[in-house]
């Protein structure tokens, strides 16, 4: 999932170092909404304004784990 996810967010977001170590840093209003739009159509998710926290979008590692934790809620619904 995480090579997934960098794929559609290095395409979409080009400028955007994906390495760092504190990925929202280096994010702006657009860049954030444009990441939580891309996962939500991508993995069938609901992402909304209060998942956009500095924890959530650190790192690649740490927006993986937030898609994996929506949607294991998604199927335990």
């Amino acid at each position: 999932m995480k090579e997934h996810i960098i794929e559609l967010l290095s395409k979409a977001l080009p400028m955007v170092n994906l390495d760092s170590d504190f990925l929202f840093s280096e994010l702006d209003s657009l860049g954030v909404t444009t990441i939580l739009m891309l996962l939500s159509e991508e993995y069938g998710i609901e992402l909304e304004a209060k998942d956009a926290t500095p924890k959530n979008l650190k790192t690649i590692d740490s927006i993986a784990k937030m898609v994996e934790e929506k949607l294991r809620g998604k199927t335990g619904s």
